[in-house]
């Protein structure tokens, strides 16, 4: 089984990922990091290299390759929905769940953080709120399992999305 989970920048999907990953006993990957190895290149400076096309394309590959291996958990990019490819692959390759986050937790938790290139703005919010929009129609296709990430402890969202795993009217 390959669980992968989908949603917005500062979701939560590396923490609760890691966390998720060892109650599952399942390997934890996240794609941004595993283009990083591959590429020997952070995120923003692919964006600024190649654009967000060159980045797109990469991702598209990795998580191709990635979701035709079996068991593990993997964390994607809040812009991987965003190809159909992807979307192919992780609906016929893994239970998706999507860790919504609501544009002002997205702006809180992701305020400080300069590796995010499409944040690089001076309205984050706008950005953020912009994305949504384009994005949840697609999280919720793709998703079989929907968990509010909002105000809540990453280990109480892996303890909810583990019952929804074991619920039989669930996945």
């Amino acid at each position: 089984m390959n669980v992968v989970l989908v949603g917005p920048m500062g979701a939560g999907k590396s923490t609760i990922g890691r966390l998720l990953s060892k109650e599952l006993r399942l390997p934890f990957i996240d794609s941004d990091k595993e283009i990083e190895e591959r590429t020997g290149a952070d995120i923003p400076w692919i964006f600024d290299v190649e654009g967000e096309q060159g980045f797109r394309d990469r991702e598209q590959a990795v998580v191709e390759e990635l979701l035709s291996r079996d068991g593990m958990l993997l964390a994607t990019g809040g812009g991987a929905v965003l190809r159909e490819a992807n979307r192919l692959a992780m609906q016929r390759g893994a239970v998706v769940v999507y860790l919504f986050a609501s544009v002002e937790q997205q702006v809180a938790r992701t305020a400080r953080d300069r590796n995010r290139p499409l944040l690089q703005t001076e309205d984050p919010a706008a950005v953020l709120a912009r994305l949504m929009a384009i994005r949840d129609p697609l999280y919720r296709e793709v998703a079989d399992i929907i968990v509010v990430t909002d105000e809540r402890p990453p280990r109480m969202v892996v303890q909810e999305i583990l019952r929804q795993l074991d619920s039989p009217d669930g996945v």
